[in-house]
């Protein structure tokens, strides 16, 4: 077998992974992308381990063991991972990355110093409505 067909799959394994983390907003979606690229990058350990010992016939097999390791520290990675999401469900009642990103303390949406709870986020808010019906009209 050619190293292209294992190179391809792995890039195209790599690319999901990469998509998946970027464009998704469930905490344990990301993970499973996360653990596409790890084994897309294992795939290409083992493949360039084996073409170049065909080629240099050495018996070292170098990549196949760091892909073990990889392989380790994944499942490690995973169940860290996983206990985290929990925990944070738990506590906060979604995995949604985007309503997560204050985790150590609660975000006061009025601002420190207000007199009136939510009394200058209204108004600012009342105006920029107003200012986007004017914008339309």
């Amino acid at each position: 077998m050619h190293l292209a067909y294992p190179a391809v799959l792995s890039a195209l394994l790599f690319c999901t992974g990469l998509y998946g983390v970027l464009a998704r907003r469930n905490a344990i979606l990301v993970l499973m992308s996360v653990e596409l690229m790890l084994n897309a990058v294992n795939l290409n350990l083992v493949a360039f381990d084996v073409w170049l010992s065909r080629a240099a016939e050495e018996t070292l097999h170098s990549g196949q063991a760091l892909t073990l390791f990889t392989i380790a520290i994944a499942a490690a990675e995973i169940g860290i991972g996983l206990a985290i999401v929990l925990a944070v469900h738990r506590n906060r009642g979604t995995a949604d990355i985007d309503k997560l990103r204050d985790t150590a303390e609660r975000h006061d949406p009025d601002g420190p110093g207000s007199d009136r709870p939510g009394s200058d986020a209204r108004t600012a808010e009342q105006s920029g409505e107003a200012q986007k019906a004017e914008a339309t009209a």
